[in-house]
């Protein structure tokens, strides 16, 4: 037996509902991480093509667990078709050289979180795309790249949670 058969599908209608967008992701893992966060936040996430891998690789499956039938997670052709499905009032782009931290930005219910493709983030169009409110980054250590796909995602949207005091949990 499923351990999540009785839970419900979507989230609290308190839940903020923050939008996680991932452009291009290649990791499978990657994102089977950010199903199990969107199902347990009660975000969405939102992938744009192409993807790195398919639906059914292992990876994907086991980083999900079994979260992957309280997840919404859409895709779509081209960032385009994000944009046009999503029509966000506001949207912070994650790159190693944002101008904004993290905790610096007042996240407001709706907002759109946009992380780049593992091997070299966010190009150079789509941080200067129109619908882009800021650009954000996370501090790290001097002389370090980057951080996880994941991981990054999770402390953006914990973080934007919380700044609602975690409404719908």
């Amino acid at each position: 037996m499923n351990p999540h058969d009785s839970a419900h599908r979507a989230p609290a209608s308190s839940n903020p509902k923050f939008r996680i967008l991932f452009h291009e992701p290649e990791i499978p893992g990657n994102t089977g991480n950010a199903i199990r966060l969107a199902a347990i936040t009660g975000a969405e996430l939102h992938l744009v093509e192409p993807l790195g891998f398919n639906f059914n690789d292992a990876h994907l499956r086991r980083a999900g667990l079994d979260y992957h039938d309280l997840a919404l997670v859409t895709v779509h052709p081209d960032l385009s078709s994000a944009w046009e499905a999503l029509q966000p009032r506001r949207v912070f782009a994650f790159t190693g050289a944002g101008r904004v931290r993290y905790d610096a930005v007042t996240y407001q219910p709706g907002d759109v979180l946009v992380f780049g493709k593992e091997s070299v983030g966010l190009p150079e169009s789509v941080l200067a795309d129109p619908m882009i409110t800021e650009t954000v980054y996370l501090p790290m250590q001097s002389g370090r790249r980057s951080l996880n796909l994941a991981n990054t995602a999770s402390i953006a949207l914990y973080e934007a949670w919380r700044q609602q005091e975690f409404a719908g949990s």
